[in-house]
């Protein structure tokens, strides 16, 4: 697995992965993810798989900072895996990834939302050091609550 920065050109690849991932009402629309990527306080890091037959996206993360009274916060906007790459850590570095980059903008804390059924994501944050942090009642439209998990970023 390769881990690198996104390019325009990934985009569908990358669409194609949120419409693998999430049901319509759940789905980022392609308009919206599209200015996620482009967000200039954001970055987003994709997971590439390559074999003899060609290469193409396994998964990515964008994550994006703003400005607030107390400095720089991160928001993991979404983390995804395509379901055939599942279970290969992929998640996990894509996360350790989209940590760095935020160090790198100079974040001091970085949160996410988790859907409160999502075991597995529950089990990656908690993995990797977040804490929770609360909870969003019926935050999805599919009327799930979100756990909110977050996580003290270090110095670069």
């Amino acid at each position: 697995m390769q881990y690198r920065l996104y390019h325009p050109a990934d985009f569908e690849q990358l669409y194609a992965i949120e419409e693998a991932c999430f049901d319509g009402v759940l789905r980022f629309d392609r308009r919206y993810m599209k200015q996620l990527t482009e967000r200039a306080s954001s970055v987003t890091w994709t997971a590439e798989w390559t074999a003899e037959e060609g290469s193409r996206l396994a998964g990515f993360v964008i994550v994006e900072w703003t400005r607030m009274q107390r400095g720089i916060v991160a928001y993991i906007q979404t983390i995804e895996v395509d379901p055939t790459f599942r279970r290969r850590s992929v998640a996990r570095e894509l996360l350790r990834l989209a940590e760095g980059s935020a160090r790198q903008a100079h974040a001091t804390y970085i949160w996410l939302h988790v859907d409160e059924t999502n075991v597995a994501a529950i089990a990656l944050y908690r993995g990797c050091g977040y804490k929770r942090h609360g909870n969003h009642p019926r935050y999805y439209q599919n009327s799930h609550g979100a756990e909110i998990y977050a996580k003290p970023l270090g110095k670069v």
